[in-house]
Parts: C-alpha cells; structure tokens; sequence
C-alpha cells in the first residue's frame, strides 16, 4: 500500500496491479498508521520533502473519500492481536517475521481475505504460513 503514495521500485507494479483490478484495497487503523507514518519516515530519511508528504496525506485521504482506491475497513483488534500471537508462535521461529508483518497477515485472516498483497519476502512466507494466497 505504502508503494502508491511513496516513490518504491514496486510503485508501478502496484499501481498497474491497483488499476487492473479495479476493487478498493481495505484500509484499516494499522494501515492508516503504516502509511502515514511511512511517508513522515521519507521526509526523515530525505526521500521525500515536507511539501511532497503532505500532498500524498492529502492524496491517501481523498482516496479514503471517494473509496476509489482505499476502503476504511474495521477490525475486531482483539481477535487480530490474538491470530497474531498464534501465528507467530507457530512460525517467527523459522520465518523471522516482525510484529508489524504479523498484524497485517493477521489482519487479513481475521477479515477473511483470501489474497495477499506484499513485496517483503517475510510477510509473503507468513502469510502463506495462514494459508493465504500471496500475490507479488
């Protein structure tokens, strides 16, 4: 998700994947502080300026609008953390997968999702792990 608002290598892939699809991606509190905090992060490490994070916060913001590309989407946090733990019990071990990468496969279990978007190798093999197809 990061990869439409912030310059990446994945940006086109993801943005061809976006276009071709033509369903919103759901967009939950994790994502909106992944995303927001993503961007403040690049003016940071001087990838981006103060004026360019600003404009993609606008951009994420009218996309959540229009539900065009993002659908505020709720989530039962409690059952989310508690697939979480389960699935990093049963696989960081070998996998190697931080927390955060944890919530989002976590995220689209609890959801039922069947697909999952990613480019980090981590979260791809967690999220095949909960048996979610992974795409990217």
């Amino acid at each position: 998700m990061v990869a439409l608002y912030l310059p990446q290598q994945s940006s086109r892939v993801a943005g061809n994947f976006l276009q071709r699809e033509g369903a919103p991606l759901p967009f939950t509190p994790w994502h909106r502080l992944e995303v927001r905090n993503a961007l403040r992060l690049a003016v940071f490490h001087k990838l981006i300026d103060a004026a360019q994070s600003k404009t993609q916060l606008k951009q994420v913001d009218a996309d959540l609008q229009d539900e065009s590309v993002l659908v505020h989407t709720p989530v039962d946090w409690v059952a989310v953390l508690r697939a979480a733990e389960k699935l990093g019990g049963a696989n960081t071990e070998t996998i190697g997968c931080r927390s955060g990468d944890l919530l989002h496969v976590a995220t689209a279990v609890e959801l039922n999702y069947e697909l999952f978007l990613t480019f980090d190798e981590r979260q791809k093999k967690m999220a095949r792990a909960a048996g979610l197809t992974v795409k990217f």
